[in-house]
């Protein structure tokens, strides 16, 4: 089992501690969380329940429709698992980032024309997802050091999803970026 996997254990477990001690956790409980969500949000606990980390869940429910292979989107996304594999920005997070870039950048290297208002919708979303999980960092959300969990991964990887459908809906207030001083 890997850390990612038993860290996830352990914050579900943590969630769901006021269970009766003899029920036997239900390991199809997750699928509950779907009803009335979604089908991004459906097909990204989907993939997080099939082996797919944070990161890569939420990026590759997203991937085809920007025109990206999953398999590859997959692969990019591993490292991006377990808060970039110290416990950092929370890989629902920055998936949340990968799908602006994959829906923002003009795909020309060289050209920088999309970055300023790829970085002012990332903003955005992490806001958003830090005002809903008072954090962006895995550690914290997984109270780590404070022995309080504050989201599961799968209730990050809904949050995630769900601000980005924000977007894509034109609800999630997406600042001007500023200009550099003196411009």
């Amino acid at each position: 089992m890997s850390d990612v996997t038993k860290l996830c254990d352990t914050a579900a477990a943590a969630a769901s501690a006021a269970a009766p001690a003899a029920a036997k956790p239900d390991p199809d409980a997750w699928k509950a969380q779907m009803v009335g969500k979604s089908e991004k949000v459906q097909k990204a606990l989907i993939n997080h329940h099939s082996k797919y980390n944070c990161a890569q869940a939420v990026a590759c429910a997203f991937a085809e429709d920007y025109g990206y292979d999953e398999a590859e989107v997959f692969a990019m996304m591993e490292a991006f698992g377990f808060g970039m594999g110290c416990m950092n920005v929370c890989g629902a997070v920055s998936a949340m980032t990968a799908v602006v870039g994959m829906k923002e950048s003009c795909r020309e290297p060289g050209n920088s024309s999309t970055k300023k208002k790829g970085y002012a919708i990332s903003k955005a979303m992490h806001k958003a997802f830090e005002d809903r999980n008072s954090s962006v960092i895995c550690r914290d959300i997984k109270g780590v050091d404070t022995k309080k969990v504050l989201r599961s991964c799968d209730g990050c990887i809904i949050d995630a999803v769900e601000i980005i459908e924000q977007y894509l809906d034109g609800e999630l207030e997406i600042p001007e970026p500023k200009k550099p001083a003196g411009k």
